[in-house]
């Protein structure tokens, strides 16, 4: 089944676009947006097997992947080496999705787990984006999409996740400055609480708190994987040629709201979410 992007057919033909994290989630889902709208696809991640699953089921041998510890900047250069050779020297598009995080106070978290969470989440941005800029985008200019998180009104319960996230897009405000000249635009993606395969991996303390969160949303629901794909695919596009530097939250009003304290969304069910993933399998914790 075709993926059922809202945007036209062809879009990315010719271009080459490198998706990290591209073996499940939100990268699975983004792969698959972006092939549908013609674009080669490189995917990057830590498992090899998920990665060859995803090129699996977008059916095209030319997908490229290649599983690598992103946290390491020698793995990374052989990656966007590998990329590059792949794909004669070019790489128009990268979506920096690879991270992880997981819920803990500060009180509680080891030296080794801060680390953890801040190299998976802003190391690697850095580390990926500078590879591909000094590859190719220096020289034939490119759109990175960071996908992060929110962090404005800190992260309680995770709070490396938080540090990490707002290094992530201050680097995002800093390249985009520093690589225009390129013809380079970085922004970020700041998804709120989605229903993707990645709720499943934390803990069952957790799950209650996943569960219930939609009653704290403005739209009262979790997102969806496709609507944050689309939102990376506007960010690629060059219907987003003079949008540079952003931070786009996706979450349904969650940061608004969470700023209120005289105001509480009625119960409704007006808001319709988009779903163009034919593969999308709702995780188990929200069953």
């Amino acid at each position: 089944m075709q993926y059922a992007s809202v945007f036209r057919p062809g879009l990315f033909a010719g271009r080459t676009i490198l998706v990290t994290g591209g073996g499940s989630g939100l990268g699975r889902c983004t792969a698959h947006e972006l092939k549908s709208l013609g674009a080669r696809v490189a995917l990057a991640g830590r498992t090899q097997e998920k990665l060859d699953r995803v090129k699996e089921e977008l059916g095209d041998p030319d997908t490229f992947t290649f599983a690598a510890d992103l946290r390491r900047e020698d793995e990374v250069k052989a990656m966007v080496d590998g990329v590059l050779g792949w794909s004669d020297g070019r790489i128009d598009g990268l979506v920096n999705n690879a991270g992880g995080q997981f819920p803990a106070q500060l009180r509680d978290i080891s030296l080794n787990g801060w680390n953890a969470v801040v190299n998976n989440n802003m190391t690697a941005t850095f580390l990926v984006s500078k590879a591909v800029y000094l590859g190719s985008m220096d020289k034939h200019g490119g759109a990175i999409v960071n996908v992060g998180a929110d962090f404005e009104l800190g992260n309680p319960g995770m709070g490396h996740n938080g540090a990490a996230r707002a290094g992530q897009t201050n680097f995002t405000y800093t390249a985009s400055v520093e690589w225009a000249h390129s013809g380079v635009r970085v922004n970020s993606v700041l998804p709120g609480f989605i229903a993707s395969s990645g709720l499943d991996r934390y803990p069952e303390r957790a799950h209650g708190v996943l569960r219930g969160v939609k009653g704290r949303v403005p739209l009262k629901r979790h997102g969806t994987e496709s609507e944050i794909a689309a939102a990376i695919v506007y960010l690629l596009s060059d219907a987003a040629a003079y949008v540079t530097g952003i931070a786009l939250r996706v979450d349904g009003g969650l940061h608004n709201a969470g700023k209120s304290n005289f105001y509480e969304v009625p119960d409704h069910d007006r808001s319709t979410p988009y779903n163009g993933f034919p593969l999308y399998r709702r995780p188990k914790v929200l069953e």
